[in-house]
């Protein structure tokens, strides 16, 4: 016959709603065994019974007790167990329920004071300036600690940028000097957008070309070259009796198309406003930015050195092949590197691998 199971031996005494009747090893279900085996009880097995009010069970061990009286004592003793137990499990429910509720209570009091603070918070003037200064300044890339000296200013700043109005010279002069570290790449961009437009108006106005070589200028300083050469490329050159202004002219449209690598448009530019004005260093350092940038060096370098003879800074040219090389894709900086390196060592010195290459916009 097989061995009844843990479960089956806890029916078999009137205990099955007792889970430690059914665990292996546990008190409970070793006495049990001992019971269904017709062994004796200890003693203290036998008080373990009367402290767990099984008094029916207790009595069967003990012998005073057959199986049959057993029964009818355990089946009562197990109906006022469960019925315990189910009112207590009801109290308890509705205990938690009543604690959730209490909590759910605290929670939306939490909250509708939180709110309420919030409404307070967010319709005080200073709250709402405070909000407005702050998506302003995210809005020109402006999020890094500002000095309370230059708060005011700044903002002045920004807030004319973000109603697109000019610049005045003096915030200008300000932001490249004093606040330079505010002069963010959305800034920037939004100050020669707001040039490039005031003299666009200007060129339509007076039809001067001059007005249109500066806002191409500032087209090509807020990325915009392809309307740089949309106004440039309605102005005859030919038609131009200053010399000066054809250069400029050239020049300009030149550095458009360098910016959008047209590079036999830009070339072709740069030796006709070379051709105009023979002593101006600009067309020079357009010539050789754009060799430098297809690779070839030496026409580059050849070009930048009669930039200098006319006037050009050895150190503007350096910025320059700065920001070529910091521009060119890895293969084309390894060939500059190596070219530069090997014309002038210590000249060159910062193209080496690792060295910071400073960056500044600026055009041509």
């Amino acid at each position: 016959m097989a061995t009844p199971s843990y479960r089956e031996i806890a029916h078999q005494y009137r205990v099955e709603d007792l889970a430690s009747a059914s665990i292996p090893s546990s008190r409970l279900q070793q006495i049990l065994e001992c019971i269904r085996l017709g062994k004796p009880v200890t003693p203290l097995s036998a008080k373990f019974l009367q402290q767990q009010h099984l008094d029916a069970l207790h009595r069967l061990a003990a012998g005073s007790l057959s199986y049959d009286q057993f029964l009818e004592l355990a089946r009562a003793e197990q109906t006022v167990r469960i019925e315990a137990a189910t009112t207590a499990r009801v109290a308890k429910e509705a205990d938690d329920l009543a604690r959730q509720a209490a909590e759910l209570a605290r929670m939306e009091n939490v909250y509708a004071q939180a709110e309420a603070a919030r409404q307070i918070r967010e319709s005080d003037p200073k709250y709402i300036a405070k909000i407005k200064n702050r998506e302003l300044r995210n809005r020109y890339g402006v999020n890094h600690f500002v000095e309370e000296q230059c708060f005011s200013r700044l903002m002045a700043i920004l807030r004319t940028a973000d109603a697109e109005r000019r610049l005045s010279e003096d915030d200008f002069m300000w932001l490249s000097s004093v606040g330079e570290d505010y002069f963010s790449n959305e800034l920037r961009v939004a100050y020669h957008r707001l040039e490039a437009e005031f003299y666009v108006s200007e060129f339509k106005k007076t039809q001067n070309p001059w007005s249109a070589v500066t806002a191409s200028g500032h087209f090509r300083k807020c990325d915009s070259a392809h309307e740089a050469h949309a106004l440039l490329g309605n102005i005859n050159v030919e038609q131009q009796k200053s010399a000066k202004l054809k250069a400029a002219l050239c020049t300009t449209h030149g550095g458009a198309m360098r910016d959008m690598r047209q590079w036999d448009d830009a070339l072709r530019l740069g030796e006709r406003a070379h051709a105009f004005r023979p002593t101006d260093y600009r067309p020079c350092t357009l010539l050789g930015a754009i060799h430098m940038e297809t690779g070839s060096f030496d026409l580059g370098q050849d070009w930048y050195a009669k930039a200098v003879e006319r006037g050009a800074t050895s150190e503007s040219v350096d910025q320059d092949l700065r920001k070529i090389l910091f521009r060119a894709e890895p293969a084309r900086q390894a060939e500059m590197r190596a070219f530069l390196l090997n014309d002038d060592a210590v000249r060159y010195a910062w193209v080496k691998v690792g060295h910071k290459v400073h960056h500044r916009q600026s055009a041509s």
